[in-house]
């Protein structure tokens, strides 16, 4: 077989094993799901819509794209969805990279930027994060012309950790208009600091180098049906759309997006819980000696004495999954997703005996 070198070359990352036993058993503490569970308007209407699975979805995803537009003070001609945010990363991938070319991302930043630059032929360049944040002038710095995309988490995932508005619209304004800057916002909905760049403006504006990502995974509880939405100008959203397969977005994941922007009361249940979430890990990691990064998001990432894989499998055996991060740049640490709060409390009793062993 002719297999591509640079796919061959892959660094190995998958979901992990869950090895001990049945997965019952385990609390999965590792992928930053909503504890809540889905909207239960998004279950209604889900319910109701079973019986037409047998049809074709929509291929545009119409009336799901309008909703986020009126949603947002935005046209429909900026907005496109997605198999989850990971597909339009594919896709952005696809789009703008041609082998040799370049995408700047952060060196301790969500692993699929990584991955599927790589997967499209191009080369990768990693900018060190600084105090576990973007380093946004460092990553400007890197832009040349080979460069063709530049990723920005903002909230960060692993770490939790995010940019203000000044030094995010400094940075706008250092990238050259041929580069695509593009901005995944996942996490928006859990912000708290009052400084976040709210760049919807930006995309109102028509700025033709700007994608901001959105997704239905984290807040609205709809992970596993995989639902991703994107802002941007008309015509690079007109261009994407010739690169996305037909019929990406099924029937049930638009239905249920439909009626999460609607369920407003789950939203605010759901940042209320992470926000509660967020202060007890804060206080019980520091109690136990550790220091946990300060997050805008429904995870908390901080360093471990020792291997993190290590440390990975003896909070597996003891019951709980979470994620380790030398595979995305930063060894010796740890992600721990907010669960429901008896999770919570049984994660600090595990991690605290697994410290002690």
């Amino acid at each position: 077989m002719h297999y591509k070198d640079h796919i061959l070359n892959l660094p190995a990352y998958k979901s992990a094993t869950l090895l001990a036993g049945p997965s019952a058993e385990l609390v999965k503490l590792s992928s930053n799901e909503n504890p809540l569970g889905p909207s239960p308007m998004a279950l209604a209407a889900l319910g109701d819509a079973l019986h037409g699975i047998h049809r074709y979805p929509d291929s545009g995803a119409a009336a799901l794209r309008h909703a986020l537009a009126a949603r947002d003070g935005l046209d429909a001609r900026q907005v496109t969805c997605s198999n989850g945010s990971d597909e339009m990363i594919l896709l952005l991938c696809l789009g703008m990279l041609n082998p040799g070319d370049e995408a700047v991302m952060a060196d301790g930043t969500f692993i699929s930027y990584l991955l599927r630059t790589l997967e499209l032929g191009g080369r990768a360049v990693r900018v060190p994060l600084r105090n576990y944040t973007h380093d946004l002038e460092a990553m400007a710095d890197a832009i040349n012309e080979r460069t063709r995309l530049v990723f920005v988490c903002n909230p960060n995932n692993p770490t939790g950790t995010s940019n203000g508005a000044e030094e995010m619209r400094s940075f706008l304004q250092r990238v050259p208009d041929d580069v695509l800057v593009v901005m995944d916002e996942a996490y928006i909905e859990f912000v708290e600091r009052p400084d976040y760049p709210d760049l919807l403006d930006e995309v109102r504006s028509g700025r033709p180098n700007l994608i901001l990502l959105r997704t239905f995974a984290k807040i609205y509880g709809l992970a596993g049906l995989r639902l991703g939405y994107a802002y941007g100008a008309p015509e690079l959203i007109s261009y994407l759309d010739r690169v996305r397969p037909t019929f990406n977005v099924n029937l049930l994941a638009q239905v249920a997006g439909l009626a999460a922007i609607q369920d407003t009361e789950h939203v605010r249940r759901s940042r209320e819980h992470a926000s509660a979430s967020r202060a007890f890990y804060m206080r019980e990691l520091r109690a136990l000696g550790l220091e946990p990064i300060a997050s805008e998001t429904n995870f908390v990432a901080f360093a471990i004495p020792g291997d993190d894989a290590a440390m990975g499998e003896a909070l597996r055996q003891r019951g709980y999954t979470v994620t380790t991060l030398a595979g995305w740049g930063l060894p010796g640490h740890i992600r721990i997703s907010f669960g429901t709060d008896a999770q919570n409390q049984g994660m600090i009793a595990a991690l605290r005996d697994a410290l002690h062993a």
